[in-house]
């Protein structure tokens, strides 16, 4: 049964921190409406500005206790069932997702993909450089963290190794009973670049052929003679059962990211990815077109 809009919805128990957030702001902001408080008085009430409770209810911060007693008081919430829940979830959002330990590898900006990518219902990207993270074996993820270069300093090669653990850990979201959807429509130039060398080329053709079995998995070659203008550059939508957090593009730079949250934009990039996945080969000859590869490296 679907929950009420004016309760919060009890947490998944793998929902990380960064989506706890966004639920527990999304609810304060419900329960201030409720009460038709202006969010400028109720900023004033925990003694923060504006920006700081628009922040606070977008989930882009972290909520103190002392803040949110203060708002649920503001907002008429008594003691009971509800306000002991939203405490509860107060001190879910406090965790720390398993990438906090990386802080010095993991930029801020993608700590939050991070810790969304770890609670989405469902995950689609289109690829034109690299294979996705998430599909990568070790060596191939090695290979495009270092940039191909070998024999590095020391100190850059812990980084590096620290980077590619990372990015193995983060694929372990694909397994298990509550996996989401992984969509990825990949551009055929990805499989020609040789990342890595033959060896390492190999074992990612097999990889990839193994991770496409999986039944949350669906992989898809877009071929050169396809025109793939249906997009001009790679990105990540990813959706989320919660109605409390909305659907996401995510678009990444060398030194940031962008994160569009409007409808117009999601569903634009949601018809993007529904052309090019019409434009790219079927699943089973997309695994037929691997196994050609592999048989001709």
């Amino acid at each position: 049964m679907a929950a009420s809009p004016d309760s919060p919805t009890t947490p998944g128990a793998d929902r990380g921190p960064t989506a706890h957030r966004i639920v527990l702001g999304s609810h304060l902001r419900r329960l201030r409406e409720r009460a038709g408080i202006r969010r400028a008085d109720a900023a004033y009430a925990i003694r923060g500005s504006d920006s700081k409770l628009s922040r606070l209810e977008a989930g882009k911060v972290g909520f103190k206790q002392r803040d949110v007693v203060d708002l649920l008081a503001l907002y008429g919430v008594a003691e009971g069932a509800e306000r002991d829940q939203v405490l509860a979830m107060v001190a879910e959002s406090k965790g720390s997702g398993w990438w906090t330990r990386y802080h010095d590898v993991v930029p801020g900006w993608f700590e939050r993909f991070v810790g969304l990518e770890s609670s989405a219902s469902g995950i689609a990207t289109y690829e034109l450089m690299f294979v996705p993270g998430l599909l990568q074996t070790e060596a191939y993820c090695r290979a495009v963290v270092s940039g191909g270069h070998t024999g590095l300093p020391p100190d850059r090669t812990a980084e590096v190794e620290k980077r590619v653990e990372v990015r193995l850990r983060r694929q372990q979201v694909l397994h298990g009973g509550d996996a989401p959807t992984f969509r990825v429509v990949l551009d055929e130039a990805v499989l020609w670049r040789p990342v890595g060398g033959r060896a390492v080329y190999r074992e990612q053709i097999e990889y990839l052929l193994d991770l496409s079995a999986l039944p949350n998995v669906v992989l898809a070659l877009l071929p050169w003679r396809r025109s793939g203008y249906a997009a001009e550059h790679a990105f990540t939508v990813l959706r989320f059962a919660e109605p409390e957090l909305p659907d996401l593009v995510y678009l990444e730079e060398m030194t940031g990211a962008s994160y569009l949250d409007k409808p117009a934009d999601v569903e634009r990039y949601g018809r993007s990815m529904d052309r090019l996945t019409a434009e790219a080969l079927s699943p089973d000859r997309t695994r037929q077109a691997l196994a050609t590869l592999l048989a001709d490296s």
